[in-house]
Order: structure tokens, then C-alpha cells, then sequence
């Protein structure tokens, strides 16, 4: 039975969704300043960095769309 708790705890997931999208558009941004300043200083490789930042910003991007997944069971159904 529902009791409007799911409703609350849905929106509260939204929100961390929300923000967690942004922490990874950070993180893409900055790999991008990255490879610019690598691209810049005549290097011919990606830098390790840059690398890792791009698979950090991916895993945050699976964890908004994880947030944002609807449950089947139900958000509070207790």
C-alpha cells in the first residue's frame, strides 16, 4: 500500500540524478580542457587524464541513469 512516501523518495532520487548529471558534465568539460592543453603543448596522445576523467564522467552517467531507472516494485510500497 502506497502511503505518498514513494512520491517524495522519487523526486529525492530526481534531484541526485540532477546533481550527479552535473558532476558529470564537470567531469567532461574538464577532460576536454585537458586534451585542449595537451593539444596546445603539440602532444600527439591522449593524456591519462583525460582517459580516466572520460571514464569516471561515464560511470557517473550510469549511476543518473540508474537513479532515474523506475522500480518496478514501487517507490515506499511497504
Amino acid at each position: 500500500m502506497g502511503s505518498g512516501r514513494g512520491v517524495e523518495h522519487h523526486a529525492a532520487a530526481e534531484g541526485v540524478a540532477h546533481e550527479v548529471g552535473a558532476v558529470a558534465e564537470e567531469l567532461g568539460d574538464l577532460a576536454m580542457l585537458r586534451l585542449r592543453e595537451s593539444i596546445d603543448a603539440g602532444g600527439d596522445e591522449l593524456p591519462v587524464d583525460e582517459r580516466r576523467l572520460t571514464r569516471a564522467r561515464r560511470a557517473v552517467e550510469k549511476a543518473v541513469g540508474l537513479l532515474r531507472e523506475p522500480d518496478d516494485a514501487g517507490w515506499g510500497d511497504d
